[in-house]
């Protein structure tokens, strides 16, 4: 059994309130979730029943609503909130060496890039492997890109992830190959010149961008209900895979950090809110949308799990001076979990934009050594999922969320970027 004192505890009859909210509200939040968390039931749901939730696709749609029930069934206040989002599908991927020619064909293990063109119908393409990324390639007249899969292993399974073209250039076929088709190509590159044939029907499906919608649940705060601590993570994933790790597991634990928080005996000092983000594999237009939505809002602090569901060791956090003596202060109820590590730069793709709104922004120091094995392919499902490892991580951010929307100071401001906000170039 996980931390038995902290069990025991949990089971008890909750107190009317703390004497020292900061001291105990973060051992019945761990007790709790140790005990009774639903982070691994729940991501058996998302990733067996619904499976791949590609933003503009049936499964996202689904997604959305068992999310909002999911909260709900927790005693929370749920709401949806627009966000116009891509529609890319999916077609035929086939490629195959056509010279140097062999006895046989030479296929490859292929996926198209997301916001990939598709290639000219009934015509194969030759792809120069030498660019910087496909539009870099598209620049100097590439017909097509081929690029070797982001991972860390492989069993010859392509890995795929998005790409973009800036306003001008048009998208041409951009496809991930497997690691070791990509290793067989650089062999024979060193042989001569090389031709790959390639097909692939994806593109823009009809019609083009459809409504969709992030999902979002809070527990108000008892003295401050107007600054907001946010707890992010996103609910779409690639196509090829259930999106146990990218980021299903993120979900569930934001899930039900927030759940456990709802289950203590006194609301925290500020509001903590659950935004679980749509679009971010493909675009981050649920990202935007939020921080231009809740311009207004107060925001303390924002966490984004993207990570996977490797063991946390601790926290990272990008803040003004100050920050991270703050937030070793305020976690050091974790140490016992070894989470007691606290290090700069706290990340997160969807909350990015809230960093010109100054927004101090935090994020997991996660084991990460085999993220990469399966993320953004057909690999990454429910069984990669070490559940010990999630139910601490659930506890974690519970307990970082309550100290955070509890404590008497705030976490300093960051300076606001030199650089444009990405969204808004051109």
């Amino acid at each position: 059994m996980l931390l038995p004192a902290l069990a025991a505890l949990s089971l008890s009859a909750a107190p009317p309130s703390f004497s020292d909210p900061l001291v105990e509200a973060p051992a019945r939040l761990t007790g709790t979730i140790l005990t009774q968390g639903k982070a691994l039931s729940r991501l058996s749901e998302l990733t067996d029943l619904i499976g791949p939730r590609l933003s503009g696709s049936p499964g996202a749609a689904a997604a959305v609503q068992w999310a909002v029930q999911a909260l709900r069934q927790d005693g929370l206040a749920a709401w949806t909130e627009p966000v116009t989002v891509p529609h890319w599908v999916r077609g035929l991927e086939r490629a195959s060496v056509v010279s140097p020619q062999g006895p046989q064909p030479r296929p490859l293990a292929v996926t198209a890039l997301g916001s990939s063109g598709p290639t000219p119908a009934g015509d194969g393409q030759t792809a120069h492997l030498r660019g910087r990324g496909p539009a870099e390639a598209a620049k100097v007249g590439a017909a097509a890109a081929l690029v070797r899969s982001l991972a860390t292993a492989s069993l010859r399974s392509p890995h795929t992830g998005n790409t973009s073209f800036p306003a001008g250039v048009a998208p041409i076929p951009a496809a991930a190959i497997s690691v070791e088709d990509a290793e067989l190509l650089h062999r024979l590159l060193q042989r001569g010149p090389v031709k790959v044939h390639l097909e692939l029907e994806c593109g823009p499906g009809t019609p083009a961008e459809v409504e969709s919608a992030n999902v979002l649940a809070e527990v108000k705060g008892r003295e401050k209900p107007e600054e907001v601590v946010l707890l992010g993570a996103h609910l779409d994933s690639w196509d090829l895979s259930d999106g146990a790790v990218d980021d299903g597991a993120g979900v569930v634990m934001v899930m039900d950090a927030l759940r456990a928080l709802k289950a203590l005996p006194l609301a925290p000092r500020r509001t903590v809110r659950v935004v679980l983000f749509m679009n971010e594999e493909n675009g981050l237009r649920g990202g935007v949308a939020y921080a231009e939505a809740h311009r207004k809002d107060v925001h303390v602090a924002a966490f984004e799990a993207d990570s996977g569901a490797g063991r946390v060791t601790g926290f990272k956090v990008a803040s003004g001076d100050g920050g991270v003596a703050l937030v070793a202060r305020l976690t050091a109820p974790l140490r016992g979990l070894g989470q007691g590590q606290v290090a700069a730069d706290g990340e997160g793709a969807d909350i990015s934009p809230l960093a010109y709104q100054q927004v101090p922004m935090l994020s997991p120091l996660e084991d990460t050594s085999h993220y990469f094995d399966w993320h953004h392919s057909a690999a990454d499902t429910f069984d990669k999922v070490e559940p010990r490892e999630l139910l601490l991580g659930a506890a974690g951010i519970a307990v970082l969320a309550w100290q955070l929307a509890e404590s008497p100071e705030q976490l300093p401001r960051p300076e606001v970027p030199k650089e444009e906000p990405w969204w808004k170039k051109p």
